[in-house]
Order: C-alpha cells, then sequence, then structure tokens
C-alpha cells in the first residue's frame, strides 16, 4: 500500500512547477493518502504524527471520516474542524456559530449532506470529493446518523419502494423528526409516495416528532388521525377508515394506481370543491366491510408499495406523535387539530405560529381544549409555544389551562390590552396560584404593551430556570426597572437570562442589583443599549464587568450591539485580580469594534490570560478598516482563544458608525 502512495506522489510531483514544488508537494502527498484511506486499517492511521493526521482531516470524505473517527478519538484528535468545514461548505459560513461539539458538528453535517444527495441536488461538494463514490452505499452510511428527514414531493421518494428500501428500512431507525415544508394535497397520485413515507417513519420507525407548514386540514387530520389522540373513537368502533368528503369508490378514482398511471377527475368543478371544502368522515366497521379501503389508509399504501405479504386484513402499527409543530397554522388548521387534543395523551409539546394574529375566540377555543387534556391525570404536555397572540393577558389564559407546564414561549402583538378579559381573568381563584413554570420566552416586536400580564407570571414562577424576553416597547406607566426589580426578587432560581432589544439605557443599577444575589450561568444583553445615557461610557461598562466578575456561576456572557466601540479593552476586567471570571464564550460581535482596539483588547488578554479558553464571538465588526491590524489581532487572541468571526464589511455597518460619530 505504501508503494502505491509513494508511485502516486512521485507522478504528481513530477509534473509540478519548480517554483511551487516545496509548497504543493505536501498537499499532493495529503490527497494521494485521502484517495487510498478507505483500505487503511484505522491502527496504522494511529502510527502516523498528530500533526500530519490533522492535516489530512480536510481532504477525507464523510465516509472515511465516519469510519476513522474513533480511531482518532482514542488518540486524542477530534474531528470537529472537519465537520464544520462540511457543513459551512454546503450552508454557508455563518451556520455552525451554535456548534461546539464533534458529535453536533457530526449531525448537522450528515443531516443536510444526506438531504442534498438524496433529492439530486447539484453541489460542488459531490463533484470534488464523492464523484467515484457508489451513491447509494453513501447514503446507507449517512442514513444511519440522519435524525431529522425533510419530507418534500419529489419522484425521488418512488426509490424508497424499489431499490432503495433498505435505505428506507435504516431511516426508520434514525430518523426522530420529520419536516413537511411544501405543501402535499393528500388527493393527489404522487402524493402517495409521501403519504407511504409518512407512515413508514411514523409508525413502523421511530419517528415522534412532525413539523409541517401550510398544510390543508385534510392532511393535517390524515398525519394526527389515530397517532395518539383518540378523537372519533368514542362514536364509532376501534378500527375505522379515513375518508375524504368523496366517497371511498370516487377517491378510487381520483387517486390513479401507484404505477405511472394517469391522474383522472370526474370533473374540474368536482375538484375544485373538494379542495375548498375539505372534511373527514369516520365510517363503521360495518360499513368498511361492505366498501374497500380508501387508498390513503395506511395499511393500504403499505401493502401498495411493499413486497410484504402480509393480509390486509392485519393492521399496521400505529405510532405515537409526541411532538407537533404548524409553523404556518391557519383557522381551519386550528379548528381541525383542536377536537383532537383533549385525548392526545402522549403529547409533550405543542407548537403553532402563524403569520397572523389569533383572534381571541381562537384562543378561549384553544385554551378550553387545552384544560379538558390538563385535566386528565396521564397528560403528558409540559412545552408550549403559541405565536401570535392578540393581547399578553393569554399567557395567563393559556398557563392555567395547562397547570403542568414547564415552558411557554409566546409572541405578542397587540397596542393596548383587554382589561375587561384582564379583569375577568385575574379575579379567578388560579390568577394567583404557583405555576411549576420553568422556561419562559415573552417576544413583543415593535409594538407597545403593558407589563401587567408579564410580571404576573413572573411572580407565579418562583421555579424559573429560562427567560427570554425581547423587543418589549412599554406603554406610559410601566417601566423595565420594574421588570429588572421583579426579576431580582421573584426568579432567584435563573440560570439563564436572555433580554434582547430592550431600552436598558438608564437601568445600570437595576442590573447591578440583579447580579448581586443571582445564580446565573448564561446571560445576555443583546441590543439593550446599555451605554447610551451614560457620560463617562467606560466607568458604567466597568462597572459593570465588575458585577459580572462577581457571578462565579456565570459561563456564557453576551454584550453584543451594545455599540461598546472603543471601549471594548474594559471587558478584560471580567479575567484580572485573585478571583476572575470563568466565562467560557464572550459574544461582543457587532459593537463596531475597529482593528485598533481589537489589538488592544488582545494585549490586555495576553497580560491577563482566562484560565481557559474562551470561545469570542467578533461577528458583524468591521475588520476591512485595517485588514494587517486585524489579523495582528486574531494573532494574538489565537493562543487562549476560539474565534468566530465573519465577512461583515464597514459598509454593513455605516449605519452603527453614523450613531456613533
Amino acid at each position: 500500500m505504501h508503494e502505491v502512495y509513494a508511485e502516486e506522489v512521485l507522478r504528481s510531483a513530477a509534473t509540478s512547477r519548480p517554483k511551487t514544488r516545496m509548497t504543493s508537494l505536501k498537499r499532493i502527498c495529503l490527497r494521494a493518502l485521502s484517495r487510498h484511506v478507505a483500505v487503511l486499517d484505522p491502527r496504522e492511521l494511529l502510527e502516523f504524527p498528530t500533526s500530519l493526521i490533522k492535516d489530512l482531516l480536510p481532504h477525507l470524505d464523510v465516509t472515511h471520516l465516519d469510519k476513522l473517527q474513533p480511531a482518532l478519538n482514542l488518540k486524542g484528535i477530534s474531528t470537529y474542524s472537519a465537520w464544520v468545514a462540511l457543513l459551512r461548505d454546503i450552508k454557508g459560513p455563518n451556520c455552525v456559530a451554535d456548534l461546539h461539539t464533534e458529535e453536533e458538528s457530526k449531525q448537522e453535517t450528515m443531516d443536510a449532506l444526506f438531504h442534498v444527495i438524496f433529492y439530486g441536488f447539484k453541489y460542488s461538494y459531490i463533484a470534488r470529493h464523492i464523484s467515484n463514490v457508489n451513491i447509494t452505499s453513501l447514503l446507507l452510511v449517512m442514513a444511519k446518523h440522519v435524525k431529522h428527514f425533510y419530507l418534500r414531493l419529489s419522484h425521488f421518494l418512488q426509490s424508497f419502494t424499489a431499490e432503495q428500501r433498505p435505505l428506507l428500512r435504516s431511516l426508520e431507525k434514525s430518523v426522530r423528526c420529520v419536516e413537511i415544508k411544501k405543501h402535499i394535497e393528500v388527493l393527489k397520485r404522487d402524493s402517495q409516495y409521501a403519504l407511504y413515507i409518512l407512515h413508514r417513519m411514523l409508525d413502523h420507525g421511530e419517528a415522534k416528532d412532525i413539523i409541517i407548514y401550510n398544510q390543508d386540514p385534510v392532511m393535517l387530520a390524515w398525519i394526527l388521525h389515530a397517532r395518539g389522540s383518540q378523537y372519533g373513537c368514542e362514536q364509532f368502533q376501534k378500527r375505522s377508515t379515513f375518508k375524504s368528503n368523496t366517497t371511498t369508490s370516487s377517491v378510487g378514482e381520483t387517486m390513479a394506481s401507484p404505477d405511472h398511471g394517469t391522474t383522472s377527475y370526474k370533473d374540474e368543478e368536482d375538484h375544485v370543491l373538494l379542495a375548498k371544502r375539505p372534511k373527514i368522515d369516520f365510517v363503521s366497521a360495518e360499513e368498511e366491510a361492505r366498501n374497500p379501503k380508501s387508498p390513503l389508509d395506511p395499511e393500504v399504501l403499505c401493502q401498495t408499495f411493499t413486497s410484504s405479504t402480509v393480509p390486509l386484513s392485519e393492521d399496521c402499527p400505529r405510532g405515537q406523535i409526541c411532538s407537533l409543530q404548524i409553523r404556518e397554522c391557519a383557522q381551519n388548521m386550528l379548528s381541525m387539530l383542536v377536537p383532537f387534543l383533549p385525548t392526545w395523551l402522549c403529547l409533550r409539546s405543542l407548537t403553532l405560529q402563524s403569520c397572523s394574529i389569533f383572534s381571541d375566540l381562537d384562543i378561549l377555543t384553544l385554551a378550553r381544549s387545552l384544560k379538558q387534556l390538563s385535566e386528565t391525570s396521564r397528560s403528558s404536555l409540559t412545552s408550549l409555544s403559541i405565536g401570535v397572540l392578540p393581547h399578553a393577558v393569554f399567557m395567563e389564559t393559556l398557563l392555567d389551562a395547562c397547570l403542568n407546564l414547564r415552558s411557554l414561549s409566546v409572541e405578542i402583538h397587540t397596542v393596548t390590552e383587554n382589561h375587561g378579559l384582564h379583569k375577568t381573568k385575574t379575579d379567578g381563584s388560579k390568577g394567583f396560584a404557583e405555576l411549576p413554570l420553568q422556561e419562559l420566552t415573552v417576544t413583543v416586536p415593535q409594538v407597545q404593551t403593558h407589563l401587567d400580564s408579564i410580571t404576573s407570571v413572573l411572580k407565579r414562577s418562583p421555579h424559573l430556570m429560562s427567560l427570554d424576553i425581547s423587543g418589549i416597547r412599554l406603554c406610559v406607566g410601566s417601566s423595565h426597572q420594574e421588570l429588572l426589580n421583579i426579576i431580582s426578587v421573584s426568579n432567584t432560581c435563573l440560570r439563564r437570562l436572555h433580554l434582547e432589544d430592550l431600552n436598558l439605557a438608564s437601568c445600570l443599577p437595576e442590573i447591578l442589583g440583579l447580579l448581586e444575589n443571582c445564580m446565573l450561568e448564561e446571560l445576555s444583553f443583546r441590543d439593550c443599549r446599555l451605554l447610551e445615557k451614560c457620560s463617562d461610557k467606560k466607568s458604567c461598562l466597568w462597572q459593570l464587568v465588575v458585577s459580572l466578575k462577581r457571578v462565579s456561576s456565570l459561563r456564557s456572557l453576551s454584550l453584543s450591539q451594545n455599540r461598546l466601540a472603543k471601549n471594548v479593552p474594559t471587558v478584560v476586567e471580567l479575567f484580572t485580580g485573585p478571583s476572575p471570571s470563568a466565562v467560557k464564550k464572550l459574544d461582543i460581535s457587532s459593537n463596531f469594534i475597529q482593528p485598533n482596539e481589537l489589538l488592544e483588547l488582545g494585549r490586555q488578554l495576553e497580560k491577563h490570560r482566562p484560565a481557559q479558553r474562551v470561545t469570542l464571538d467578533l461577528r458583524k465588526n468591521p475588520w476591512d478598516q485595517d485588514k494587517e491590524v486585524w489579523q495582528a489581532a486574531l494573532s494574538s487572541l489565537c493562543p487562549f482563544c476560539n474565534i468566530l468571526t465573519d465577512g461583515w464589511t464597514s459598509r454593513d455597518t455605516m449605519a452603527d458608525h453614523i450613531s456613533n460619530m
């Protein structure tokens, strides 16, 4: 084998130009080695010098990385950088900001690359690295790691019913979440393949989470029916068949056979009415015996597309959907969903996002249905996310309906509170009951609101451990000082606090008070205008940093988008003195930090080196003002920092520059 390497290296080197022969010889050797790494015993690889192995990593494809990773880990070498490089190649430079471990980066890369290759997208990586690789074998290698499957209408889905059956079986074992982004019309012939794949992953496989966008109610009902909720079973026998608002026979005429036949309709008008007025019926076992099953039934799809000899009378298994996200939830979708909820005992997480604001009636109807579920002792629902609420008071409405919620996320669009609704709600005894809430996210973008409902929820949530508040514009009579004081008093268990797009320019005393007796591990003041009203910005920042240093539990800090600019070297105070901060992640992105200011930051950090490496986020700062100085600053930071940077330019930060003049 080594002779093969030598022969190829010599042949390649002989054709190199003299000027570049020495500089390119190492690259030639690495490329030659990477082409033969498939036959390399991992034990042989461990004998190579560590520096050579690290140089080799960027030249390996996903199959080699996957195969060699265990051996490399035994030698203390991480493949993180190689996976991150692949992911950047697929998704762009900013896609890896939140990926900090080898397994996270590997998982994201496998998910992304699998779908690019399976659905036949043109991608430069394929031409460069795997043009001579057997695609089926490659997909099988990646399928073992795919946990998030993106289902889209494509002729490639047909391969799951033929030559790619082993691939589907592998995905059934690995996939945990299915996402359907594009609209699927249940009654179209091409949709049969998509429904079959859904059935296999949800019912025969391990997928329990589903994310859907802009689907019609018929599709939603097909997905939900008998996969956790008992909706419809009280009225009819246990075995029931899903049907459209046409008869079974007409559905059979509408749907073409699974071969390459054409779709036919009785007439165009019937098809239009069918699309506009979808409806779900359930037929009893007696009717079922007289009528053939619909082609939409999972059992029929399974019998049609698999080589199984299982009789049609034997039902396929039905899985349980434990997490549902509807990203574009129209009113008709909500109306279809609500009846399923009271008996959906396995549902742990529900997310409903809408492009428009839900009506008061929509939210009250939803709350009643969730209350019925909550009153069932076996209810599993602990996480709820709703957007967009018409009033902040509906936070309490939902929390009092679901008394077991541990996590709530809401987006609110309102100009004035509905005080009549608020009075009716808080007059009840539950309005002051303690809540078991542990995570709360409140987003109020670009509209004014009162703090009454938000502070009421905070006071009732003494066990809160994570709090995100973003974008609140306060009406007259409310203040951010009040919000910070309530957090200080009522939420002493907080481990994570993210405040974004809030005007905290006059709140330094309250911030310092909050930091005195807290146990925060993660703190973010993103775009909070912290120094805006300070006559001595450096002094105010110093006071803040000194208080932050005293929070011994703090591991992650974000001061992003606060116009620190020339005052950024003051942040080094975190790591000075006999009790330096243990912060491991510091985000000072988007602060209009000039190259000279970053260089000074590097010099100060060299004097007061952190006890451990710090992940330093420098993105969206104008590095192009003086590229040489910026590179010198990065070089001075590299020995003790993992740096996140990008290609953000001064043109992109012109507005921020003007505001700092």
